[in-house]
């Protein structure tokens, strides 16, 4: 009864939501410590408590298959299938990354092409650090914006085979989605009307004033005076008598 989806919950890529995790790992999170303790009787205002307190993302480890707390959440959110709006404001959170993490996985999963890339593009922004535990048990480092591209772009996460993404270009050319203008490519374009504007400045203190103009030219027609000598009056002393 634990591991059983929630009566009202919809199917998705019409299956069953926790039919997306595979039947090995789902079991293996059945059997987890951590499932049975922490994710037991978890309702949606409650798996934000829990997605806090995590501290690295992940899939399974060790040769046992041991399940990451962050999987199990996410098949926890599989299994209870919370509002969009919350999935969303996971998404915005800012203060706490992992949260953020978790709510990009669960909408990969579950969401719609055009809401994918709506709602994960903007995380491309975001270069925090993240901890991330391989297959052996290590953890790597790596960045928020680099966990958004493997969403985006790999077929599996977090041990999890992602479900096919429609291509960015097909819904561009449909008028389903706007092009997408990167950071970078906005701070190039203000890099470059800054370097444009200084050259103005440069060209505009180069060109003479009128009045400069008006005193460097000499007028040619004008004869010239020569030049004179001037001597200074000496005043010759009287003799005195």
């Amino acid at each position: 009864m634990a591991n059983r989806t929630v009566k009202d919950a919809h199917s998705i890529h019409g299956t069953n939501p926790q039919y997306l995790v595979e039947k090995i790992i789902r079991t293996r999170i059945y059997e987890s410590k951590y499932w049975k303790e922490e994710c037991f009787g978890l309702t949606a205002e409650l798996v934000v408590d829990k997605a806090m307190e995590l501290r690295f993302v992940g899939g399974v480890y060790g040769g046992n298959i041991k399940p990451t707390p962050f999987l199990c959440l996410t098949l926890k959110m599989l299994q209870i299938q919370p509002e969009k709006d919350i999935i969303v404001e996971f998404i915005k959170n800012e203060d706490f990354k992992y949260v953020r993490m978790l709510g990009a996985l669960y909408m990969r999963l579950t969401g719609t092409a055009i809401d994918c890339y709506k709602y994960l593009e903007p995380l491309y922004n975001d270069y925090r650090k993240i901890k991330s535990q391989n297959r052996n048990g290590e953890f790597e480092l790596m960045h928020v914006d680099e966990f958004i591209d493997e969403l985006l772009h790999s077929e599996r996460v977090c041990d999890i085979i992602l479900p096919r993404l429609q291509k960015r270009y097909v819904l561009e050319e449909a008028e389903q989605l706007e092009p997408r203008v990167s950071a970078l490519e906005e701070d190039m374009d203000d890099v470059e009307s800054s370097e444009e504007e200084e050259e103005e400045d440069e060209k505009l203190e180069r060109v003479p004033s009128p009045d400069h103009r008006r005193r460097s030219y000499r007028d040619l027609d004008k004869p010239r005076r020569s030049p004179t000598l001037r001597y200074r009056r000496s005043r010759s002393r009287s003799p005195r008598r």
